[in-house]
């Protein structure tokens, strides 16, 4: 059986399984099991167990649960009702109202979690109930959660970035550097196309609600002020090597419950509650990881990825021709594959055609991650996706059409980041030249 028809079968399983309602672990489980077979591979069991093994014990994910049960602290408590509240005057006489406190909560939460899936879960979890109670489009509520959840990826302390730093032998510090501005710009994308969507859309946007004087205003900050000490001592710690992301990650846990404390929100029921959550959704999240993990290696036996990078290679396209391909070859990859495991599987193949192109490895980096990002809400594995339909309920291809939008979005900034590649690397090359 040659690539392609093994490409088109393994396909056709994923879809299949899928379109029944299995789960997505399972799934993924079952397309690399058949990869395998295909792959006359003996050693099947042993494989599956170091690999899953591997990906559920590795020290970096265990930032992942303690960032989600923070999260479920924050939703549990008053401190999440501060977090849309304080937001709220300030966003709801903006043409699109508080379909903006996803995005922004997306791009403050984005800044302490590094993580996608827990910036998702956590600001979905908050917002999407306010949202459905206060009349807004399901549509857009939920296409504006997708698409921000992905700056969980971007906004530094990102995971994935130190992922590719280390694999590019590329300096972490600058990569975090790089990454601020494109975030920045991407929260401005997403909120720009809100308002121009609100202004089309007048009637399908609820009338602001209260009060948005000055005097408001500063006194919902007054209610931001818990939330954002959190995010200042979180980031605070990484950035002054104090902490490691998971380290901070636990600071940011303990520093949640001393703020329910010290608000008064704090119980034993809200404790036991919010830890039963956390475990619940990060089992889900992990299942899926551990799934996309074995994908990783039976895709990596079958040298579908290899075959295809080296096609790409040997087609000796000029710089721009280059971007189009790759972009097409990594969102290809993200419906099968996580974020990471695309990029720890692809660097060895990739950055050689980077290098020759002349791209900048610190912003091929940024360009990369940015592109892992619209994986992030392609169906049909797009792990946002899985996220937000554990949280509505709502079907997954349903919820990928919602993110449509914000996907389109994601490729006008990929457009943008490679026409002015000075975007990711003015600033970077700025503070070097400071130093």
């Amino acid at each position: 059986m040659d690539t392609l028809q093994l490409t088109m079968l393994l396909m056709g399983v994923l879809f299949t399984f899928l379109a029944f309602g299995f789960w997505v672990g399972s799934t993924l489980f079952t397309v690399a099991f058949v990869a395998m077979l295909l792959n006359d591979n003996a050693q099947i069991g042993a494989i599956m167990a170091n690999t899953t093994w591997g990906a559920s014990s590795n020290w970096t994910l265990s930032a992942l649960p303690l960032f989600v049960w923070m999260g479920e602290i924050l939703f549990r408590t008053r401190l999440s009702e501060d977090l849309f509240e304080g937001l709220s005057p300030w966003l709801q006489r903006l043409p699109g109202g508080l379909l903006h406190v996803n995005i922004l909560g997306c791009g403050i939460f984005a800044a302490v979690s590094g993580s996608s899936a827990a910036t998702t879960a956590t600001v979905g979890k908050m917002s999407l109930p306010e949202l459905k109670k206060r009349g807004y489009d399901e549509t857009m509520a939920i296409g504006t959660l997708a698409g921000s959840g992905t700056l969980g990826l971007l906004i530094p302390p990102s995971i994935i970035l130190i992922v590719y730093g280390v694999a590019a032998e590329v300096s972490i510090d600058r990569l975090f550097m790089a990454g601020a501005i494109p975030g920045l710009m991407l929260i401005c994308l997403f909120m720009g196309y809100t308002v121009i969507w609100s202004l089309l859309n007048r009637h399908k946007v609820p009338a602001a609600e209260g009060k948005t004087d000055m005097k408001t205003k500063l006194t919902a900050l007054r209610r931001l002020l818990p939330v954002t000490l959190l995010i200042g001592f979180v980031i605070g710690s990484i950035y002054a090597g104090v902490a490691t992301a998971t380290e901070a990650a636990t600071l940011g846990v303990i520093g949640a419950l001393a703020l329910t404390a010290l608000t008064g929100s704090l119980s034993w029921d809200m404790f036991k509650r919010s830890l039963i959550g956390a475990v619940c959704t990060s089992c889900m999240i992990t299942f899926i990881l551990a799934g996309a993990s074995f994908l990783t290696v039976a895709m990596a036996f079958t040298g579908i990825p290899r075959e295809l990078a080296e096609f790409i290679g040997a087609m000796q396209l000029s710089p721009a021709l280059l971007i189009v391909a790759l972009t097409l070859f990594f969102v290809l990859l993200g419906c099968f594959l996580d974020g990471i495991s695309v990029v720890v599987l692809t660097t060895s193949v990739i950055l050689p055609l980077a290098e020759k192109a002349g791209f900048d490895l610190v912003w091929f980096g940024i360009y990369l991650v940015l592109v892992v990002e619209m994986s992030q809400i392609t169906p049909p594995v797009g792990f946002n996706l899985f996220v937000i339909q554990s949280l509505t309920g709502r079907d997954i291809f349903r919820v990928a059409r919602y993110a449509t939008p914000f996907f389109l979005i994601l490729v006008a900034a990929v457009a943008l980041l490679s026409t002015y590649p000075e975007i990711a690397l003015w600033l970077p090359q700025t503070l070097s030249n400071r130093g």
